[in-house]
């Protein structure tokens, strides 16, 4: 009976010790899911940008074609210079595509690097598992697997003590599989990490590319523009152009505030206008009569002429909805801004533009730059104001709060 007794006592000790080595091993294997943020950069947003960008190049090269078809008929010197101008906007618009295809990339490497030393991190902590898992095995030699097969006292024993080898034999299995996956995910993190940056690095490329020829564009525009005012027939062309895009332009205000009628009245509009470019008070050409820069012949000037540098950021001299973002042969790249009392404001000739259609603005906020697109013979915002759809003195708005100069003849005069 004793001896009995001391017989279960051993096989209680023994399992025991085999549970204490189970359980000395049961240090959490490190996960290899790794938590994406959910605002993480997909690969899907970066194609597409980038389908973007080639159907950008494809436009160009068709206006590029159609440039070719007419390039040797110097009496279609104004259709050249149109069409040039819309090269000139795709060509922006390709390489404010690639910037933000840039800035994604920059967001992805970033978040590669976090997986990347996150991976490092669990590999580290893997390997330091497998490392004590061996020196446990060295110091325990006692509780080796083939000393507690042997220990069995009879069958039964055995089959109990085989099982508890086999979930031991399991959990080193575990560990050495969950240490070779990190260590596959590392090598893929570092490739991955690697295409991001070459990827970019050809977004960068392309990118200088287009700007070269933005620069070469632009540059035949203004070539075309001193073409234009020494020809006769472009100069009567010009003119039907100019009557024709005054017209649209009228009509597409009409219809674009109608459209947003809801969204203007919910925006509150100042008092006062804002002056549109700050630091730049000399004008090139006053509202009302004037001899047109391109035609050469005397019209009626439909707001006022504030010459500045190319480039330079033209602002929303009221809050309001933005009715108007685009582009035509007589206002260039323009935009219309429509405020909740009744009046308008258009910003012509820009290099680009800053806003869209059905965005709200704030007084002094940014819509777009100084140019000399469309009708234009230098760098200069066309600033007109409306109230109730018709056309009135800008001037009129300005003069008891700030100065302003004109010039005529090289002459400079105070208002």
């Amino acid at each position: 009976m004793e001896q009995k007794k001391t017989k279960n006592w051993k096989t209680i000790v023994k399992r025991l010790l085999v549970v204490a080595l189970v359980l000395s091993l049961a240090i959490p294997l490190v996960p290899q899911t790794m938590v994406v943020p959910a605002s993480a950069v997909t690969q899907a947003e970066i194609d597409e940008l980038k389908d973007n960008a080639s159907d950008l190049r494809d436009q160009q090269k068709e206006l590029q074609n159609q440039l070719a078809a007419i390039k040797e008929d110097k009496n279609k010197a104004l259709e050249q210079k149109t069409l040039l101008e819309q090269q000139i906007n795709a060509t922006q618009a390709e390489i404010d595509t690639i910037q933000t295809q840039i800035s994604k990339y920059d967001e992805l490497i970033a978040q590669k690097q976090v997986e990347l030393a996150e991976a490092e991190e669990k590999e580290k902590a893997q390997y330091e598992l497998f490392c004590e898992r061996v020196r446990y095995m060295e110091e325990q030699g006692e509780v080796s697997y083939w000393s507690i097969l042997f220990s069995s006292s009879d069958f039964a024993d055995l089959l109990g003590n085989a099982m508890m080898v086999d979930e031991i034999m399991q959990y080193d299995n575990q560990v050495m599989d969950e240490l070779i996956a990190i260590r596959e995910q590392i090598a893929q993190d570092k490739a991955d990490l690697e295409t991001a940056r070459q990827e970019q690095q050809a977004a960068k490329d392309e990118q200088e590319a287009a700007k070269a020829s933005l620069k070469t564009q632009k540059s035949e525009v203004d070539a075309l523009i001193d073409q234009i005012s020494s020809q006769q027939a472009e100069v009567e062309k010009a003119e039907a152009q100019l009557r024709a895009a005054a017209d649209a332009v009228d009509k597409e205000i009409a219809a674009a505030e109608k459209e947003l009628a809801s969204q203007i009245s919910n925006v509150v509009s100042e008092s006062g206008f804002m002056w549109p470019l700050p630091g730049y008070n000399t004008l090139s050409s006053l509202f009302g009569g004037r001899t047109h820069p391109v035609t050469g012949r005397p019209n009626n000037h439909t707001g006022i002429d504030i010459p500045a540098p190319a480039g330079t950021s033209i602002l929303a001299a009221k809050s309001g909805v933005v009715t108007t973002s685009t582009y035509n042969s007589s206002y260039g790249n323009y935009v219309v801004v429509s405020h909740s009392d009744g009046t308008s404001t258009l910003y012509a000739h820009m290099s680009r533009r800053g806003v869209s259609k059905g965005q709200t603005v704030s007084q002094g906020q940014v819509v777009g730059y100084v140019g000399t697109t469309g009708s234009s013979t230098g760098n200069h915002l066309h600033f007109e104001i409306r109230v109730n759809g018709s056309r009135v003195d800008p001037v009129n708005y300005f003069l008891g709060s700030m100065t302003l100069y004109a010039t005529s003849g090289g002459v400079k005069k105070k208002l």
